[in-house]
């Protein structure tokens, strides 16, 4: 038997048996109507009406109208809970744009639909990686992205790069428009207290001669979002992250930069 036989047969940790349906629940004593899905539906609903914090066994039991005892029956622990929630709410990935039209749509594609999955459910980005990606869901995004980028010639460990570039540059983003939603969600204060106006006041040349220098270009000045965070911003920031990619691959087949 070879070594890629042996892990193939050894036993795998739990979650990762329930996220791909292979190890059926305790049927000891099963409560009608209650399934996993169930479960982690109603664990994802109190995540999203009231933030990741809000989610204990106990209160998605009680959402659920079963004991956590009971809970317990079907997922082992809170840990293994979230990583069944973060891979549900990861949906469908976007399937490849036509490779005639070449790959930077297809990334670009791919990057906002996954700022959309992290906006529509903020509380993933609390979720500590305590690992690789698993999920079914989750090896669909990945498996999305190195297939838009097949129509390039880059080596496969560079297109695996690029996906954790798009990634972290995701998550990034995602992060920083849902810290300046919390940061403004008090519309007085917002008024009272502009970020431009409070860099006005402390924001000196002597000081911070270079930030001084923007601030009075008028780059902070409030644009009348509710987070001060747009979508230009996101599209300037995946630009650059593109443009170099463009030039990995340009380099990668020998042309010339334009």
């Amino acid at each position: 038997m070879t070594m890629h036989d042996e892990a193939q047969n050894s036993a795998l940790p739990t979650v990762i048996e329930l996220l791909w349906g292979n190890r059926p629940p305790s049927r000891r004593g099963p409560r009608p109507g209650l399934s996993l899905e169930r479960i982690v539906g109603a664990a994802i609903e109190l995540a999203d009406a009231h933030g990741l914090a809000a989610v204990s066994m106990n209160r998605v039991a009680e959402r659920v109208g079963v004991t956590p005892m009971a809970l317990y029956r079907y997922v082992r622990s809170k840990d293994d809970l979230l990583l069944l929630m973060s891979d549900a709410v990861s949906g469908n990935a976007p399937e490849p744009a036509d490779p005639a039209k070449g790959w930077r749509i297809g990334l670009e594609t791919w990057s906002r639909r996954y700022l959309a999955v992290l906006t529509a459910h903020p509380w993933m980005l609390e979720i500590a990686v305590e690992g690789p990606p698993l999920g079914p869901n989750q090896l669909d995004w990945m498996d999305s992205l190195l297939r838009a980028l097949s129509p390039t010639t880059l080596p496969e460990e560079t297109k695996v790069g690029i996906l954790m570039l798009l990634n972290n540059f995701v998550c990034g983003e995602a992060k920083t428009a849902a810290g300046l939603s919390q940061a403004s969600a008090d519309p007085e204060e917002q008024a009272r207290f502009s970020y431009g106006q409070l860099l006005r006041r402390f924001v000196t040349p002597q000081r911070y001669p270079a930030l001084h220098a923007a601030v009075t270009a008028g780059v902070f000045t409030d644009n009348g979002t509710a987070t001060g965070y747009t979508d230009a911003d996101f599209s300037f920031g995946l630009g650059c992250v593109l443009d170099g990619v463009e030039q990995l691959i340009r380099d990668h087949d020998g042309e010339p930069s334009p």
